[in-house]
């Protein structure tokens, strides 16, 4: 069974948690904490350089970081994963702006908000400047979903579900959703696919 260590509170985490869910593939759960210094540890550091989570450990030891990366290989041969070759390029684009545009702004401004070791980096031009570029991704996302159901092609992709993790949660960043109508239809297109789960579930652990 392969395993998947993150941080459950972490959108990044919950992305390749929430493809899994999908997908109905088994997988077994290790919590990581990337707040109370547990990715810096040397036994951690050993199995990621980079000290981060997530980080996915195949049944031959193999092990796979950064949370994209993550799902393009868990994704393979999955609905979620366009055959056309433009359409699997369009993903790949949009899950690039999620690491680029999106996370920097969204996942770092909530960051600031929610965890409490990251509150002395709330500076008011840190909350500023992450609350102009947030606005700014989530305009580019209301301008495709006000045109379609999902990001790429008709239906769902791994392109939704990079930007689900850390948009659905935008509010606790003081991001006002309200303002994104096709964002918001979008997010409750998404939490009605088939086996869709919320980012607080952890799979049940083998006995």
């Amino acid at each position: 069974m392969i395993t998947l260590y993150g941080m459950h509170s972490s959108g990044n985490c919950y992305k390749p948690r929430l493809l899994l869910a999908l997908t109905g593939r088994p997988f077994r759960h290790v919590e990581v904490d990337s707040i109370d210094g547990s990715t810096k540890k040397p036994e951690w550091l050993a199995k990621n350089p980079n000290g981060m989570v997530p980080l996915l450990e195949l049944e031959d030891g193999r092990r796979l970081p950064e949370s994209n990366a993550i799902l393009f290989y868990l994704g393979k041969g999955s609905s979620f994963v366009p055959q056309d070759p433009f359409e699997r390029a369009e993903m790949l684009a949009w899950m690039f702006f999620e690491q680029y545009s999106h996370e920097p702004n969204i996942a770092v401004r909530r960051a600031l908000h929610v965890y409490p070791e990251r509150r002395a980096g709330a500076t008011p031009e840190r909350l500023a400047q992450t609350l102009e570029g947030g606005n700014k991704a989530l305009g580019v996302m209301q301008q495709r979903l006000h045109e379609r159901p999902f990001l790429v092609g008709d239906g769902p992709s791994l392109a939704d579900i990079a930007l689900y993790a850390y948009t659905h949660m935008a509010d606790k960043g003081g991001f006002d959703l309200s303002a994104f109508p096709g964002i918001t239809a979008w997010l409750k297109r998404i939490e009605h696919l088939p086996g869709f789960q919320p980012i607080d579930w952890l799979p049940a652990q083998p006995a």
